[in-house]
């Protein structure tokens, strides 16, 4: 989640080590995109629940107020371990607040992304508080487009502010170059300075303990199931057992996938408990 073009696309495809998210269906004005495991068509799913085919190329504008989110699957290593969701923009004035709102109860934790030239802004810290407690506890702040600013002393300064700004509000705070991430190719150095590295590790320890507190029937986490299911169309939303269960996930690096750093607990969690599928926002 975040303002507009404050990189949450970019990352998205990043963590998930392909390109789901295709530039047509990241433009603004769109729905939230839900990204799964799997290999199936992607759909579009209305607010009463209707899926509709939905070609990645070659199709025309969906209307975001008449829609659910676009359904979009891809056989990527973090996807056996969470689904992620693309929201739009919370800024933008051409769009309804209601479009990523109906949809946000369905996350268990958030990655809110807020570009470090303009980090953590009042209108980011007002949306921020209408998340429930128990989501922000799982959650990480993010701020991208680290190599905006002119010097390490620069990138310290405002990392401090925002650090004293957001103090109790996220379990994670974390800067990163998401453009110094995507061009790092096989240098493990450049991959770590530009903070993925570090974005990784924070990732995956939430993932990993959110699995435990799902596993162990902590309902503080999210939204009971039938809840959720009254207030958005969750049509296919979970992958199938035999999706999850096609073996050892390969680490591929230095491309950004949480996959690459996950632990055997929480990869025979996606194994035996396909139920137990975080999902960030």
């Amino acid at each position: 989640m975040g303002e507009f073009s404050a990189g949450k696309s970019t990352l998205a495809n990043l963590m998930i080590g392909s390109e789901p998210l295709h530039v047509q269906i990241v433009a603004t004005q769109m729905p939230p995109v839900w990204v799964s495991f799997g290999t199936g068509q992607a759909m579009v799913v209305d607010t009463d629940g209707k899926e509709t085919p939905y070609a990645m190329t070659g199709t025309g504008p969906v209307d975001p107020e008449k829609t659910a989110y676009i359904r979009v699957f891809a056989e990527e290593d973090i996807l056996r371990l969470v689904d992620i969701i693309d929201m739009p923009g919370i800024s933008d004035p051409n769009m309804s607040s209601e479009v990523w709102e109906r949809v946000l109860p369905l996350a268990d934790g958030v990655v809110w992304c807020s570009a470090s030239t303009q980090a953590w802004r009042q209108s980011e810290a007002a949306v921020w508080e209408s998340v429930p407690e128990q989501v922000r506890s799982k959650s990480i702040l993010l701020l991208t487009r680290a190599d905006m600013l002119a010097s390490s002393r620069d990138k310290s300064r405002v990392f401090r502010r925002v650090l004293s700004e957001t103090e109790d509000l996220f379990a994670q705070r974390q800067m990163i170059s998401l453009l110094e991430a995507r061009d790092a190719g096989e240098c493990a150095d450049k991959w770590a300075e530009s903070g993925a590295e570090d974005f990784v590790n924070a990732f995956l320890d939430i993932v990993a303990e959110l699995r435990r507190d799902l596993e162990s029937g902590d309902a503080g986490l999210s939204m009971p199931e039938a809840r959720r299911c009254e207030e958005v169309p969750v049509a296919g939303r979970k992958p199938t057992p035999s999706q999850l269960s096609s073996g050892h996930i390969s680490p591929r690096r230095p491309t950004m996938n949480p996959a690459d750093r996950v632990d055997d607990t929480v990869r025979d969690a996606a194994d035996d408990h396909p139920d137990f599928m975080p999902k960030f926002s």
